[in-house]
């Protein structure tokens, strides 16, 4: 069962809890895919239910503005939905090894088994949805799993705790335990946990990777997400989706749009409407059905964007929206033309903050695309069909978005980044894969 949300959870605590989940593994491993899919089934109908009261505690925690907080319900419900259709066609293959003489006479059966125990570590801008994308996929290959959740969102963890206990998942196989970094670091250094699967910043993603042994990880580990806006896109189009993009929850997605490269025989029409698009934008009450744009999840959080932004200014940047910091809030706010060396056009903002730049060609924009240290999506608005084969082949990242933005994700779709965005991918079946492995069968028959 999950545990009590305790701030005084000591190393010696969580290991404890960790030997009892761990323990579980081998039970859980021979659960029937029926019975796994019918656990998955029953968690996607308890959050349809009760989708008014997981919006709210999305609110009250992490200030999501409620028909954002909504929707993100209404995600985990499909995840855990589509988990349970997974669970129950997720096979293996069979291999003829009658290749040669030496192997004549011998077939293989093929199929992955649980790696072990996971250990999952989610971050707080998507407490419901991201917490799915790991404890659905372990729960249909039958695998036990501790769940820390972010240090902002506990209420909403215990609830989906909740959840999978009623819809019938063992009780000793699972724990949400929130708990300090202290605490979480010797979770990760604990052999007893066969997968880790974080989601957060890099620094702290690959330091844990570092200390984790031999566990196989999963990390996404978010981005600097670039919009290329060609000379033959449909510029209305990207202007409306790429303000959505850059600014929902506060920028507080690790997909948000943040870089805008727009071809020069656009860009004046694009900018017009892009503002526009900005100015039409709700900031209010996260409670309130209308506000598009609420407070950051901290005052911190708003200073250190707050100094990005001026940082990109005084160093040659154009302030065009915004700007303005009222305690933890940020209005939308783009920066024109900033230095290609400041942070926000090198690092992961998570704000309401993008910035806008004209190129001459799309070669131009791949290239600056490509340059930085990020990898996880980018969106390209263009017809042109050598421009999309090029950028799907060219652009060091894990997903391209073809006349749309970054921020765009289907829960079943494979999910994650290359070079400092992580390893590994989400989405449900891909996740499966990845905590799972192959073991393979070799019969000769008498």
């Amino acid at each position: 069962m999950a545990e009590e949300p305790r701030k005084d959870v000591t190393a010696a605590e969580a290991a404890a809890i960790a030997a009892r989940v761990a323990g579980a593994a081998k039970r859980t491993s021979q659960i029937p895919a029926y019975k796994r899919a019918a656990a998955l089934a029953g968690v996607a109908e308890i959050l349809k239910k009760q989708r008014e009261e997981f919006a709210a505690l999305i609110v009250e925690e992490v200030k999501k503005p409620l028909k954002e907080a909504r929707r993100e319900v209404d995600r985990a419900t499909f995840t855990f939905g589509w988990a349970a259709e997974e669970a129950k066609r997720f096979g293996g293959e069979w291999l003829p090894l009658d290749l040669d003489a030496n192997t004549e006479g011998r077939v293989a059966l093929v199929r992955r088994f649980p790696r072990g125990a996971c250990l999952f570590i989610t971050p707080f801008n998507f407490p419901l949805n991201l917490v799915a994308h790991k404890v659905a996929p372990a729960m249909a290959v039958g695998a036990p799993f501790v769940l820390k959740p972010a240090p902002h969102a506990p209420k909403t963890a215990r609830k989906l705790a909740e959840a999978i206990a009623a819809a019938g998942w063992p009780e000793e196989a699972f724990a949400v335990l929130p708990c300090s970094n202290e605490v979480a670091e010797t979770l990760v250094r604990d052999d007893r946990f066969a997968v880790l699967s974080f989601t957060g910043s890099a620094n702290v993603g690959w330091h844990l990777r570092s200390i984790a042994g031999k566990k196989h990880c999963v990390l996404e580990l978010g981005g600097n997400a670039s919009v290329i806006v060609a000379a033959d896109a449909d510029v209305p189009w990207a202007a409306a989706r790429a303000a959505w993009g850059a600014y929902y929850y506060s920028g507080q997605v690790c997909i948000s749009v943040q870089r805008v490269l727009v071809h020069e025989k656009v860009y004046a029409p694009f900018k017009d409407l892009f503002l526009k698009n900005i100015a039409e934008l709700v900031s209010g009450d996260p409670k309130d059905e209308k506000t598009d744009i609420g407070p950051l999840i901290d005052q911190k959080a708003a200073e250190r964007v707050d100094a990005w932004i001026h940082e990109a200014v005084s160093g040659g940047g154009k302030m065009l929206a915004g700007g303005v910091r009222m305690g933890d809030r940020i209005p939308p706010t783009l920066v024109e033309s900033p230095p290609q060396q400041c942070k926000l056009a090198t690092e992961e903002a998570f704000g309401p903050v993008a910035t806008l730049e004209k190129v001459a060609t799309v070669d131009e924009a791949f290239e600056r695309m490509a340059k930085g240290r990020y990898g996880l999506q980018a969106g390209v608005f263009t017809n042109d069909v050598r421009s999309i084969f090029r950028a799907w082949s060219e652009l060091p990242v894990g997903g391209i978005i073809i006349n749309d933005i970054p921020a765009f994700r289907s829960d079943a779709m494979p999910y994650g980044g290359s070079k400092d965005s992580g390893i590994g991918r989400e989405g449900v079946r891909y996740a499966m894969e990845e905590f799972t492995e192959l073991r393979t069968l070799v019969i000769k028959p008498a």
